[in-house]
């Protein structure tokens, strides 16, 4: 599976993110705890601070509005992931990188070993990530193990990259 990008009715660009089945899974899981039981407890909480009285210096009361927001925008932005992901199997091990390959490689003289993919994709592991569309996600991409390719950074430095191992992320 490759990355591209999708435009809504409105449009809006947005990019299609691969995801394994499981990953997959655990965002959804995820998504219909955050939508179901964790806004039932989120309420729970505002509504017993509210019951604490002066909701001008009720900390709690504050505290408990601001974790609804993140809740409300970690359900947003899970939505859209999951709406414009798709869905596949890990990618081939052919030494070919693309997203869902964990990379190593020699970028600007040192040694790296990142995800190319995205953040939701890594989960809880302790691996950078780049996204496919990101500058040096963009030269690497489709390119196999043994190349060495260059890109330009923002502030217009010329990278080589050398890609020595691209094997598909395990999860």
């Amino acid at each position: 599976m490759r990355w591209g990008s999708n435009v809504d009715e409105g449009g809006t660009v947005s990019e299609t993110t691969w995801l394994t089945q499981d990953s997959y899974d655990r965002l959804k899981a995820e998504y219909d705890h955050l939508v179901g039981e964790g806004r039932t407890e989120i309420a729970d909480k505002i509504e017993s601070a509210r019951e604490e009285g002066d909701l001008k210096e009720n900390g709690g009361y504050h505290a408990a509005r601001e974790e609804q927001a993140k809740q409300e925008a970690r359900i947003r932005q899970l939505d859209e992931l999951l709406r414009g992901a798709q869905v596949g199997e890990a990618p081939a091990d052919d030494g070919i990188v693309e997203p869902g390959m964990v990379v190593t490689a020699t970028v600007g003289g040192e040694k790296m070993t990142f995800l190319l993919g995205s953040r939701e994709v890594a989960g809880d592991t302790d691996l950078d990530v780049y996204s496919a569309s990101s500058p040096l996600g963009t030269a690497i991409l489709g390119h196999k193990t043994g190349e060495t390719v260059e890109y330009k950074t923002p502030n217009g430095t010329t990278v080589k990259v050398k890609i020595t191992k691209a094997k598909p992320f395990a999860g």
